[in-house]
Formats: C-alpha cells, structure tokens, sequence
C-alpha cells in the first residue's frame, strides 16, 4: 500500500480473546495469525520481571501464578477504582488492555513485514462512554493511532452486509467471553443502520465457566466430605476455571465431559453431561433472552417490529443452547456467522472505507473548498458517480490491487450508530430533590447534539456543577445512574435564582461528549470536549506510554 493511503488494521479487543485483520489485495478481510500460527490470541497478560507475556503461555501460567496473571480486564475498562499492583507497580485496565494490542499488533507487524500505525479498535455496543475513552486511550498507551472505536455488532453487520448484498434487517446475538449484545440493524443499499442495542458488558461465556467451576466445587464436597472450600484455593480455582472452558468447549461437541478436582490432598473426578450443564446455566441463557426483548421492544417503540434474521457472532454462540433456545423463542432457524474473526473482519472493512473515504476526499475537495468535519462523514451521495470512480480509480493505482465491486460500494456506504446509555445532567425538581435530566435518550443516532436551558439554585451562586450522568432504563434517580464526570461553568456576581444556563450536549459517532454551557445573563461559557474522570487526559496518556515503552511485551 503506498504512502499516501494507510492501511487501517481492525482490532476486536476482547474479553478472552483478541484480533487482528486487514483488507487484502482481493478485496478480502483477513485475520492475521499471531506468532504461535493462532488467528485468535488469549487477552490475558502475565508480568514476568521487565518483561510482560501476553496469550497462551500467560493463560496456563495462571494456574501455578495467577498474583502475577491478570485476565478478562475488559470488563474493568472505565473503572478508576480497578488497579493490578505487581512488583511496587500499579497499572489500570488501559495499561493491560495497551499489552494486548502491542502483542497482538507486533505479531501482525512480523507476520507481514510492515509497521501497523492506523487501527479501528472493537467494543461492546453497551459501553459507555467511560469504557470507550478507555479503550481508545489503550490504543494510544500502545503507540497505535486509534483512527474510531467501532461497536462490535456493527463491525459483524458490515463483514456480514458486504457478504450478503441484500436488503435485511438482522438481529445480532453477540454473545463474547464476557460480554453479551444484541442489536437490530437495518441492511440496505449503501446504508448500515443501527436501529436498537441492548446487552451486558458483563454477562458473557465466563459466567458458563463459573457456574461449571461451582458445580465442580459443590461435587467435590461431596464426594470427599472435605469442609474446605477448593474455591478459596488461588491455584485450585484457576485450575478449575482453565478446565471449565476446555469443558464447555466438549460439550459443545459431545454428551459429557470429565473433571478431575484436586485439593487439600483429596481428590474427586467429575463427569458433566450437557443436560446438567444447560440446568446449571439456564439462568443466563434466560438473561440473554430477556435482555433481547427489551431491545425488541425498544424497537417496536421507533417502528421496527419484524427482523429477518438472526445472525449469532461471538465464540461462545457455539453452545448448543443458544440455538436451541433462539429456535423455542422467535421459530427463526440462527445464522452463525465466523463468531471468531467477524469483528476483527469487519473493523478492517470499516478501517478501508474510511481510508478510501478520505482518499476520494481529498481528491475531491477542491469542487467546494470545504474543510473536512471527523463527526459528519463525507457525503458521496452528493457526488457524480462518474467522479467517485474516477477517484476510486487513481486510489486502486496507490494500493496496487483492484478493489471488488462489493469494497466499492462500501466506501458510499452510510454507518449510522446509535447510544446505549441515555445522557443527561443531575438539576433539581420543584421540590428541591436532585433528579437525572435526560438530554440524549437511549438508542438516538449519533452523531447528535441537544441543547436544554436550565435555571441556577441560589442567588448569588458561585458557579454551576454539570454533572454528566449515563442511565441504562431512564431512571430519574442520581443512584440509579452512573456518574460520568462534571464539567464546571463560573458565574458572574449577583445574579439572581433561576438565571439562565443553557447546555448542550454533542455525541459523536464513536460516542465521546461534548459538553457546552453558557450563562444566557453574562454570556460566560464553557466549551470542552468532555473528559470523563474515569480515564486519563492526553498529557497523562503521553506520560504513561512513555513509562510502559520499558516494558518488554511479547
């Protein structure tokens, strides 16, 4: 690819486990193999001295290790409250998830001889807005130019889409190994629409393996009577949980599936059979359904009451249970599609189109002389087709490939997402009790903005406190909600109770605020782009990456 159009890598960020793809010169989206020859690599980190191990070796080390092993550190992704201390060091989820993405990105570098700089990095579509400045910010700890974080059904709906070419509207059931989704998407010609999400970024395939490891513990005494529990065992446990995932996978393929529980000298072996297996887990098979008729309901609430079909992506949609119980619920026969690499597949796509967006951009830009806009996206549809294909066809020159029919018309193509938490600000009703004011509901398009005028409490008040609150179901209620950060607007002297303030909130389409407030009396402002107290600001980033850069990661 030349220098004057980037290759843009996709990166599914996950849970238990991590990849990496990329456009070829067929037109094709490729995963990468790490250097074990995997195409998916364990997100699981283990400190070894100055030097840090990420995949399998770290994932068995846990076993006979696990003080020095961290895993599944996606779901602590925007917690300021979560820290691993190893050897006098603190680090945070952006610090583990950052070696991740050099691991598996200096795998793909080796494996295809060339430096990886642009990335479109995955996430669940029910993160917030703290989870997704913390992955962004992990990108960029790793030296990465994180170009947008894409929501992970939708990356499987633009794999799935480019594949398909036809009109639909799907359900995607994105079950990972920690989090669960699931989103209705609206499939057309050149336009991918995300009509409703919904989901858990903490209900995912580790919730299987525990209840195994639970069961496995509640055999275990009593076969051996033993009054101790191998759970608080740090070595025993992990043993368990390692065997609980080989497990599942077996039942996945057979009937049953043996165990052996080792502790306190004692020893028990264990068979599991896939009935007693789906018994143990039927709770959170319920959840997921649950969850999902929330979604269709929410849909059905914006017009959208019918969906075609039903396409599962994420590894453990590969538990006979799923399918069996999506067949019962709606009579519709599942499409599994690539559960492991159509995320990785997908951000890829997405990360070419918008290379190729802005190649015909820039060709393009001296017809109006307008600057480009991040949250507004080049609007092709307003262009001669005979213009973009002429550029379309100069950038096929730099890349040295033809691009297939299909990638062409991916390049027009409109992406729109949606929020999966509502916005709003904490005020006060007319009985003086702190309420949440809702300023972007849940499942509005991005990008969006919205502008309410408030009024101040006091007379004479110093200053105005925006506190910025995200809401799963709109519950008024400050508890109920999770507080994202505040920004604070001063006031000039003696104004009076009740005096103006406008704010407006702006959500961009990778999720991150803007929040604006002005004081409608004296014309006082504040214009930030928001900074959620749970992640770092760009200078701690710039520090931060400089200090894990001693860091050996392998």
């Amino acid at each position: 690819m030349s220098e004057g159009l980037k290759r843009v890598y996709g990166i599914d960020l996950g849970t238990t486990y991590s990849a990496i793809a990329y456009v070829d010169e067929h037109g094709k989206s490729v995963v990468v193999p790490n250097q074990e020859s995997e195409r998916i690599t364990p997100s699981v980190v283990l400190f070894d001295g100055e030097s840090v191990i990420v995949g399998n070796t770290a994932k068995e080390s846990s076993k006979i290790e696990p003080h020095r092993v961290v895993s599944r550190i996606k779901q602590h992704m925007g917690d300021p409250n979560f820290v691993f201390d190893h050897d006098g060091q603190s680090y945070s989820p952006e610090d583990i998830s950052s070696f991740i993405l050099r691991k598996i990105v200096g795998d793909a570098e080796l494996a295809l001889g060339e430096t990886i700089t642009d990335v479109v990095v995955t996430c669940p579509a029910y993160f917030g807005t703290p989870e997704r400045e913390a992955t962004a910010n992990a990108g960029r700890l790793a030296g990465l130019n994180v170009r947008a974080i894409l929501n992970e059904p939708t990356a499987a709906a633009v794999a799935y889409g480019l594949e398909q070419g036809e009109d639909q509207t799907v359900l995607v059931y994105d079950l990972g190994g920690g989090t669960f989704d699931v989103t209705m998407i609206d499939i057309k010609d050149r336009l991918i629409r995300v009509i409703c999400t919904g989901g858990d970024h903490r209900l995912g395939g580790t919730l299987w393996d525990e209840a195994i490891v639970m069961y496995l513990a509640e055999q275990f005494r009593e076969q051996t009577g033993e009054t101790s529990d191998p759970l608080d065992d740090p070595e025993v446990l992990n043993d368990l949980f390692l065997q609980a995932e080989r497990g599942k996978k077996t039942l996945t393929q057979r009937e049953k599936a043996p165990f052996r529980v080792t502790h306190a000298g004692k020893q028990a072996r264990v068979e599991l059979d896939r009935a007693k297996f789906e018994e143990v887990t039927k709770h959170l098979i319920d959840r997921t359904l649950e969850l999902t008729h929330e979604m269709l309901t929410d849909a059905r609430a914006k017009g959208h009451d019918r969906f075609d079909k039903i396409i599962l992506v994420g590894g453990s949609t590969r538990m006979p249970q799923v399918h069996s119980r999506l067949v019962a619920e709606f009579n519709l026969e599942p499409e599994t599609f690539d559960p492991d690499e159509a995320v990785a597949k997908g951000a890829a796509l997405f990360g070419l189109k918008e290379s190729l967006q802005e190649g015909v951009q820039e060709m393009l830009a001296g017809r109006d002389g307008e600057s480009d806009d991040d949250d507004r996206p080049f609007d092709l549809s307003a262009v001669p087709e005979e213009e973009v294909a002429l550029a379309l066809d100069s950038l096929e020159r730099q890349l040295g490939f033809t691009l297939t029919g299909p990638v062409r018309e991916l390049v027009g193509t409109r992406i729109v997402n949606v929020l999966s938490k509502s916005l709003g600000v904490v005020a006060r009703d007319e009985a003086s009790r702190e309420v949440v004011v809702y300023m972007l509901p849940r499942n509005t398009e991005v990008p969006f903005e919205r502008a309410t005028d408030f009024g101040t409490d006091s007379n004479d008040q110093a200053a105005v406190d925006i506190r910025v609150m995200a809401g799963e179901r709109d519950s008024a209620e400050p508890t109920d909600c999770q507080e994202v950060g505040v920004a604070t607007l001063n006031l000039p002297e003696k104004l009076p109770a009740r005096s103006p303030i406008r704010v407006k909130f702006a959500i961009n389409r990778d999720g991150r605020l803007n929040v604006t407030a002005v004081d409608l009396t004296a014309g006082g402002s504040i214009d930030v782009e928001f900074q959620t107290e749970a992640v770092m600001d760009s200078a701690e980033v710039d520090e931060r990456s400089t200090a894990l850069r001693l860091l050996t990661v392998s």
